[in-house]
């Protein structure tokens, strides 16, 4: 049975995330995109050891290589959390070859809104090729089709200008900037930028 998303809808009561059903994949133009699944573990080890370089600068976790076993153990507890509702990581494939391309996921939830943060990163051999834009825009249709979104944010380092020009393509509004929000890796203060759609 499929149950409805009312809980920003005056008078509705509180639904448990855990009963409520929706899809657990959908496509764009190019792209397969689904919840993530065990033994997906090797494909994203792979996409992360390949990426370090731009990787590093901007995610806390990319610090060094990954083995399969950890990135197993990150992929499985993605697929709890999918379950749970309290993470919904989503993995975006090319249709055509069935690659590995993008890792994303909106994250951050807040049913009761709802309320949604959009993470992304990129196999960097696959980098500039528009797959980030196309998934982003493919899971924002789907997070207010699906999941009723009213309000979608994306979160980046001021400094990362590839990151940053994704929600600018995509027509969020750049709300505001956290000053001395992060760290980086050599320990330099950073702000972030907070971009929201709202619906």
């Amino acid at each position: 049975m499929l149950l409805p998303l009312l809980s920003w809808e005056k008078g509705a009561k509180r639904m448990n995330p855990v009963l409520l059903d929706f899809p657990t994949e959908f496509e764009t133009e190019r792209l397969k995109i689904r919840m993530p699944l065990p033994g997906d573990g090797a494909i994203t080890c792979e996409a992360v050891n390949a990426s370090l370089n731009e990787l590093r600068p901007w995610m806390p976790w990319a610090k060094g290589e990954q083995t399969v076993e950890e990135a197993e153990v990150t992929i499985r507890n993605g697929y709890i959390n999918f379950l749970n509702r309290t993470d919904l990581r989503l993995l975006a494939f090319k249709k055509d070859t069935g690659q590995f391309v993008v890792s994303s996921g909106l994250h951050r939830i807040d049913w009761d809104i709802p309320k949604f943060e959009i993470g992304y990163w990129v196999d960097s051999r696959f980098g500039g090729q528009g797959y980030v834009t196309e998934a982003v825009s493919g899971i924002t249709d789907y997070a207010v089709r699906e999941l009723k979104a009213r309000r979608i944010e994306i979160r980046c380092d001021e400094l990362n200008l590839k990151s940053r020009a994704i929600p600018e393509r995509l027509g969020f509004t750049l709300e505001g900037i956290l000053r001395n929000d992060q760290v980086s890796e050599e320990a330099d203060l950073r702000n972030t930028c907070v971009f929201a759609k709202t619906f």
